[in-house]
This record gives C-alpha cells, sequence and structure tokens, in this order.
C-alpha cells in the first residue's frame, strides 16, 4: 500500500523537501500518514485519495453518505471498527455490474450478491477474506478518509445495544451468587461480561468525544452519562446488582484499593485504543448508594493545537503572543474546572518551544505529550510535589516553565521569583475572571509588589459549543432583545445569526466541538499602582477594559456574529 509519500508529492499536496525530512525520520510507512496529518501538512482526505490512486481503488466521501441500516449491520461493529472498514453497499443479484475488483473464492457469476466496503486499508487481505467469510457476498473495497469513517461510527456502530446485553448478562449472575462478580475480576477470564462492559463503556465514551465518564449509583439503578461538549448526557442505565462489580473492575484497572468504600481515592487508568493511547484520570466517591466513579479522559495522543486554532480576536492575539514570546515573566489562565486552560497553555508552549529553548513543566496529570519538551508527572505519594519539582525544576537551566496549577502560597511564591529570574512561567489558577488572578495572588500570601511586577498578562476563558456547520441555520433576532442583553447592535449592519438545528453529524444537537471565549487583561503599571495599594478587582477591571480588555461576554458575541456559536452559548458560559 505503499508509494503514498511519491503520490502525495506529485498532486502538489506536499513541497519535496518537507516530504524527503518526513520520510528520513519515519519511513514511507503509516506513522508517516499520521505524522502528516497531525502536523497539517495534508489531510485524512488527501491521504485517503493518495492511496486509491495508488492502489487503483475508487475513492469514496463518507462525508455526507446516508447509510442503510441493514447494510451496515450485515458487519458486526466490532469488527468495523478493528478492520477500520464499513459496508456501504449492497447490489442487488438483478442491478449487480461485473466487479471491477472484488475479492472471493467463488467467481463472478450474473447472479452475483456484491458488497461495497469502505476500508482505510483496501489492501488489508486479512480483512477482505473474513468480510466475505462473514457475509457470504463478494467484496468490492473503495478507499475512504479515515476521520470521514470515524464520524460515520459514531453515528452507525455504537455499542449501547451491545452494553445493554452485557448487563443482563451480569445482573442474572449477580442474582446467583451477589459475591461472584467481585471475586472473578481479578482473574479476567472468569468474568468476562464485566471486562467487557468496562471496556465497550470506555470505548463509546471516546468515540462520543466525550471528556468524562460518570457512573453513578442509584436507589434502584446504575447510571452512565457521559460529559460531550461540556454538558453532560444520561448514555446507559442498568440495575444496581452489575454495582459491585462494575466498580471493582474499574478499581483494579485504576490501582485502587477494591477494599476502601468509605473514603474517596483517586487513579489513572493507560490504555490503547484505535492506535491511541488514552488515559483516564479516576475518582471514586462514597454516596449513599454506593461508590460513584468520575472518569476523565485524557487524550495523550491528541494533535497539538496552533494559535490559529484557538480563534483568538486581533487584539486578544495581538497581546497573547506579545506576553508569551517576552524572555521573562508570568502568563496566567484562568477559569473554571474544565475550562480549557491546559489545551491553552499547551498551545502557547507549542508556539515558544525551540531546540534553542529549554522547556520543564509540570503536571498533575500530563495531559498533553509534546515532543522536545521535558514534562514532569507530580507524585505527592513519593513526594514529588509542585513545590518540591519547582525547586529542582530551577536548577535545571530552564527558559520555560510551565506548572500545572497554582494551588498554594509556596507554589505561587516560587513561580513569581522564577519570573523575576529571567525565565518565562506559564501556569493556571482558580478565578471567575483575568483581573482576579491578582487579587487571588495576594490572597494566597504573595507579596503585591511582587504580583504586580512579575504578571506579564492574566487570560480568562470559557468553553462555549461550536455550532455544527453541517446543519446550523440562519434566523433573525429582534433588535429589542439584542439590546437588553448587550449585544453590540449596528443598525446598517445587523448580523447574521444562526441558531442549533441538529442533523446525524452532531448526534441531532446542533453543535460539535466547542470553542473558547477570552478575556485577555495586561499588566501596565498603572494596573501595577493599583495592586500594590490592595484595590479590589473591580477597579482593576475597570482599568483593565478602559485600556482595551475585551470581557469574555463581548468576545462571546462576536464570536456570534461570526456565526460560531449562539446567543445562548454565551450566556450559558460567561458572566
Amino acid at each position: 500500500m505503499r508509494g503514498i509519500a511519491q503520490r502525495l508529492v506529485e498532486s502538489g499536496a506536499v513541497e519535496a523537501e518537507l516530504m524527503s525530512a518526513a520520510v528520513s525520520r519515519f519511513g514511507d510507512t503509516p506513522e508517516l500518514d499520521r505524522h502528516l496529518v497531525s502536523r497539517r501538512v495534508v489531510t485524512e482526505t488527501q491521504i485517503a485519495q493518495a492511496i486509491a490512486e495508488q492502489n487503483d481503488y475508487e475513492f469514496y466521501d463518507l462525508t455526507d453518505a446516508q447509510l442503510d441500516p441493514e447494510v451496515v449491520a450485515l458487519l458486526p461493529g466490532h469488527l468495523c471498527r478493528r478492520y477500520q472498514a464499513i459496508p456501504i453497499e449492497r447490489l442487488e443479484e438483478e442491478a449487480a455490474p461485473p466487479p471491477r475488483r472484488a475479492v472471493g473464492d467463488v467467481a463472478y457469476e450474473a447472479k452475483q450478491r456484491i458488497l461495497i466496503v469502505a476500508m482505510v486499508d483496501p489492501t488489508d487481505i486479512i480483512a477482505l477474506d473474513d468480510i466475505t467469510s462473514i457475509t457470504d457476498m463478494v467484496v468490492e473495497p473503495v478507499v475512504v478518509a479515515r476521520d470521514a469513517l470515524a464520524q460515520v461510527f459514531e453515528r452507525h456502530i455504537r455499542s449501547d445495544g451491545e452494553l445493554s446485553d452485557l448487563s443482563a448478562v451480569l445482573e442474572a449472575d449477580a442474582a446467583q451468587d451477589p459475591l461472584a462478580i467481585t471475586e472473578n475480576i481479578e482473574g479476567g477470564a472468569d468474568a468476562p461480561p464485566v471486562v467487557r462492559f468496562v471496556n465497550l463503556l470506555i470505548a463509546q465514551g471516546v468515540n462520543d468525544r466525550a471528556s468524562d465518564i460518570h457512573i453513578e449509583p442509584g436507589e434502584r439503578e446504575l447510571s452512565v452519562r457521559f460529559r460531550i461538549d461540556g454538558v453532560l448526557h444520561k448514555m446507559q442505565r442498568a440495575d444496581r446488582a452489575i454495582q459491585d462489580g462494575i466498580t471493582s473492575r474499574l478499581k483494579i484497572m485504576s490501582n485502587i484499593d477494591i477494599a476502601e468504600r468509605r473514603r474517596p481515592q483517586d487513579g489513572r487508568i493507560s490504555l490503547h485504543h484505535e492506535g491511541r493511547q488514552i488515559d483516564l484520570r479516576v475518582a471514586t466517591l462514597p454516596t449513599v448508594w454506593g461508590e460513584k466513579i468520575v472518569m476523565r479522559i485524557l487524550d495523550t495522543a491528541g494533535n497539538t493545537m496552533t494559535m490559529d486554532d484557538l480563534l483568538l480576536s486581533d487584539s486578544n492575539r495581538e497581546r497573547f503572543d506579545k506576553a508569551i514570546t517576552r524572555p521573562h515573566g508570568m502568563v496566567l489562565v484562568t477559569g473554571p474546572t474544565g475550562s480549557g486552560k491546559s489545551t491553552t497553555l499547551h498551545t502557547a508552549l507549542h508556539r515558544v518551544s525551540s531546540p534553542q529553548v529549554n522547556v520543564i513543566t509540570i503536571e498533575d496529570p500530563v495531559e498533553f505529550r509534546m515532543h522536545g519538551i521535558s514534562q514532569i508527572q507530580v507524585n505527592s505519594k513519593a513526594g514529588l510535589t509542585f513545590q518540591s519539582a519547582l525547586r529542582s525544576v530551577l536548577r535545571a537551566d530552564p527558559d520555560v516553565v510551565l506548572v500545572g496549577e497554582i494551588r498554594d502560597q509556596e507554589t505561587a511564591i516560587i513561580s513569581i521569583e522564577a519570573a523575576l529570574t529571567g525565565n518565562l512561567v506559564l501556569s493556571s489558577l482558580h478565578t471567575n475572571d483575568a483581573p482576579s488572578a491578582l487579587t487571588r495572588l495576594v490572597e494566597i500570601g504573595a507579596e503585591p509588589y511582587l504580583v504586580g511586577t512579575a504578571l506579564s498578562a492574566a487570560v480568562a476563558q470559557r468553553l462555549a459549543r461550536r455550532l455544527c456547520a453541517r446543519c446550523k441555520k440562519p434566523y433573525a433576532q429582534e433588535a429589542e432583545l439584542l439590546r437588553r442583553i448587550g449585544f453590540p447592535l449596528e443598525l446598517d449592519d445587523p448580523p447574521s445569526l444562526y441558531r442549533a438545528a441538529g442533523c446525524q453529524s452532531c448526534s441531532n444537537t446542533g453543535y460539535r466541538g466547542r470553542l473558547a471565549l477570552h478575556e485577555i487583561m495586561v499588566v501596565t503599571e498603572e494596573v501595577e499602582h493599583l495592586v500594590v495599594r490592595n484595590a479590589t478587582g473591580n477597579e482593576v477591571r475597570k482599568l483593565a477594559v478602559e485600556q482595551g480588555m475585551i470581557p469574555l461576554r463581548e468576545d462571546g458575541w462576536a464570536k456570534v456574529a461570526a456565526g460560531l456559536t449562539t446567543i445562548e452559548e454565551v450566556l450559558r458560559v460567561s458572566a
């Protein structure tokens, strides 16, 4: 299937010099494809088209394909995911033309049944043979883009049905012997329904782009909810009889004490899913109906974002870029849990890192693994805390230091001192807006004059759901309502507003993905004077707005006017 590199160069998709450097590192292998896509040099569609041309197959665009569920069901879902293939069309006996290229033991006849299968790798002979045996049809492959196939999987191949079947099996086992599930988990093979249920649950969460999986015991049932694009959705319900088995299985996977049920515990799970490494941060909470488990999904192999992906306004982009490219100083990203602070910080790291710069991070956990950067995982049990790690890092000749979060006085003071002694320090803080970062550091215990001198800029952000590009619908909003909510209304040039409609691509929610709303405050000399005299957060905010800071909600209105999100989303996430 190789020779793809040459095809991409010949088509003009990649420059010859760039491809030569990439091939010397990865060879002409699937790793080369993933590297080029992750660096945004080419798209998955261009890769698929090159594969089709190289191997004389047809390229098929799955983007807006409407598939027949009966045809899709011809191949079990787990095999579709394993072989990265999905049936898209079944040609009936009378209408079947002679296939250009078919795989099967039986020679083509006039009434032979043909199954068109969309595949990422049409030269996978093992996959083709298995599909032929299972469907008892002659298989004709076509080439599709990997990302388009993943979206089709989200719509057509879900694990809900199999999860329901497994929960029924587990209920029957638990009814016979309530302790059997827990006792058999350690062996794994002795309790396959539990193992399969947990694995399917995690896989479904990853495939649905969930950020968190909540497993919640109730009085009569066990509920599973996924947080997708910042909103919780109820996905699965099962009898409480399976609760102990599921809880114990997850505790064992995350190296948590299964005998302890009276206090909260934390753990971590690492696994591979469809070629990616996925880490899950696991937390257990004792409730009146049993232990609630929350798993935060960390896609450590996720693509690195660029500054363009942050969708900063021109003025915010200029302020942020100037702050992070200074040789020293501190930049803080603030916001509640789940507001994308880590993503913004790592995007900034990607912007400033180079072979000439020594970048060291201290994180808990390491959410994004970045090439060429020294990343330290905090381990409190081993005595490796933010404070102790930061002291050691400052003796390792750093240029840029990322501190995952400032939680206490000692970490704050050491970070400020590092910023004052010639290092660029990036960190996060839990505050509601950018000006509050200054007063928060003073409240933690840092000296006001040091805070004002060390801090270069503070960024506050929230995540709003992004409108689905395929189904968003334009509409006209009443001018009076827009005025009441503070929307900047230009009578001569009314904005084009869009509402969420819903389609298969976005699971009928009208939204797909998220985007950030920002406010960026630059610490000027005037702001520094306010901090030194212990001014309130409101005073600092008033001055920052006068000096050009764009508040969160105003940044949100700009994104609404650009057709990226809705008024309802901006009102939901901003104060």
